[in-house]
């Protein structure tokens, strides 16, 4: 049933579900053509590429999975919320629709997420669409040991689960600028973890950015399966979290790559120039000659 706080003109798709061990993961199938799959990160959900779909449907199958404890989706109390589970959720996805030749999209979380499945299945990815993500260990990076000290503290699990931490402040925080999380947007975003207990999934990704680390460094270590796919980064260099050194990274493995920088941009491209990366992208996959 369609939550009665979900805009149906912002998001005007149809639920459709599938069954992991009894546990329902939601995504969105909209479209016929050639495959664009959305992954997204936290705390966040499909509804990020809401905009992106509208367009691209009309020329696109557009595939755009809610992971489990976010969105749409369960949000079982008993559950291994660690990046690597919800990587594994996508791959049975995938398996299910029998996708190939995908356009992937990832961004935040979704970047490990999807990324990992492209790694060991690079003969079903055609292309990359990167948004603000990384792909290695931060373990030495500067800003994460600081940040370090914030997801160790045993009060952070509290504010997550009882004053809906991630949504709530860290969210707003990521925008640059801040009149485009209006209140009717943020509503989009708050209500998914309206309620403590739908909250989990948001703890889980920030106790992966302290349990994960390895992972990440090791998918990284096999970038060679994927960094020569044609790929479109698209990058909100006002980012306060994912920096733009992690764009640089990127650019110089990623050989056929084109990067799309706005300077005024947050961590949310997709929301907050949302008109121009519709174009950027339109522009970019129709160099393919995709577009009927």
């Amino acid at each position: 049933m369609t939550p009665s706080w979900l805009d149906p003109n912002e998001y005007p798709f149809d639920s459709q579900y599938l069954s992991l061990d009894g546990v329902r993961l939601h995504y969105i199938d909209e479209g016929r053509g050639d495959v664009v799959l959305f992954v997204h990160g936290t705390p966040s959900w499909s509804f990020d590429f809401r905009h992106i779909i509208k367009s691209l449907s009309k020329f696109y199958r557009c595939i755009a999975i809610d992971h489990i404890g976010f969105g749409l989706s369960d949000k079982p109390a008993n559950y291994d919320y660690a990046t690597p589970k919800h990587s594994e959720n996508l791959r049975q996805l995938i398996d299910k629709l029998e996708l190939n030749d995908i356009t992937l999209v990832v961004h935040d979380f979704g970047g490990p997420i999807g990324l990992n499945y492209a790694i060991h299945h690079p003969e079903r990815i055609k292309q990359h669409i990167i948004f603000n993500t990384w792909l290695w260990s931060s373990e030495k990076e500067e800003e994460y040991i600081r940040f370090q000290k914030i997801l160790k503290n045993p009060l952070l699990p509290f504010l997550y689960k009882y004053l809906n931490f991630s949504a709530g402040f860290i969210l707003p925080q990521s925008f640059a600028d801040k009149a485009i999380l209006t209140n009717k947007l943020r509503k989009h975003y708050i209500k998914p973890f309206r309620n403590p207990s739908e909250r989990l999934g948001t703890i889980g990704f920030a106790k992966s950015l302290l349990n994960d680390q390895g992972w990440f460094e090791e998918l990284w270590s096999k970038r060679a399966s994927i960094s020569d796919k044609r790929t479109l980064f698209i990058w909100g260099m006002a980012d306060k979290f994912i920096l733009p050194k992690y764009l640089e990274k990127f650019e110089r493995e990623f050989t056929d790559r084109i990067s799309v920088k706005f300077q005024d941009c947050g961590h949310y491209p997709q929301e907050e120039k949302k008109e121009l990366v519709v174009s950027e992208i339109q522009s970019w996959l129709q160099g393919l000659g995709c577009v009927n």
